[in-house]
Order: structure tokens, then C-alpha cells, then sequence
């Protein structure tokens, strides 16, 4: 009797992805290199590197950039949240503020009834 040694799923699948891959990277390596051409000229070297250094440059600069309006509009957030659960802070405080002066009202108008009733006549006389 012979065993066939056959391939697990994962194996085939990871194969032809490398050779997908491979195929890729080698037409893109075919594509770039007909697509570069020498510069006829100093001026258009010096013209193209400038342009490259641009390039660089302003990518760095953009990241940048983004990643400050990232990090802003994290901070408008932040601030937003925070304005609103000072408002609710705000409301609770003037509603406790509230209650607090209607409890003393009542407790000041308690006492001057307390005031008003004659002293009763004690049980000794």
C-alpha cells in the first residue's frame, strides 16, 4: 500500500500566494525600469532631483499636517466632552443651590413659629 503525501489547505494557499507575489513584484520590476529614462541633460538631472527632494519633502510636511489635524480634532473632542459635563456640573450645582435656600426658608419660618407660641404653663403651679 502507498501513501500519497498530500498538502494541507493552508500549505497550497500559502504557496500561490508567494508565486502570485512573485509574479507581481516582477512585472512592477519590468514595468519601472522601461518606464525610467536617462536625462539628456545636466539641467534635467538637477530638475529631477529637485523634484524628488519636493516630493520628500512635501510628503513629510503632510504627514505632519495630518497628524496635527488628527490630533486637534481629538482635543476638540476632548473639549467638547468636557464643556458639556461642566454645564451638567453647573445644572446640578444650581439645583442643589436650590433646595439648599428652600430647606432654609422653611427651617427659618419654623422658628420664628416656634417663637410666636406662648410658653406653657408649667405642671408646678
Amino acid at each position: 500500500m502507498t501513501f500519497l503525501k498530500t498538502r494541507e489547505p493552508a500549505e497550497i494557499d500559502t504557496s500561490a500566494e508567494t508565486e502570485v507575489e512573485g509574479e507581481i513584484r516582477e512585472f512592477v520590476r519590468r514595468d519601472v525600469v522601461g518606464v525610467r529614462r536617462q536625462p539628456e541633460s545636466d539641467s534635467e538631472l538637477v530638475a529631477n532631483n529637485i523634484n524628488q527632494l519636493l516630493q520628500r519633502v512635501t510628503g513629510t510636511s503632510v504627514q505632519e499636517i495630518d497628524k496635527l489635524i488628527t490630533e486637534l480634532q481629538t482635543l476638540r473632542d476632548t473639549l467638547q466632552s468636557e464643556a458639556a459635563r461642566v454645564q451638567r456640573e453647573i445644572v446640578e450645582y444650581a439645583t442643589l443651590s436650590q433646595a439648599a435656600l428652600q430647606s432654609t426658608k422653611i427651617i427659618a419660618e419654623s422658628l420664628t413659629h416656634w417663637k410666636k407660641v406662648p410658653d406653657a404653663p408649667s405642671l408646678r403651679d
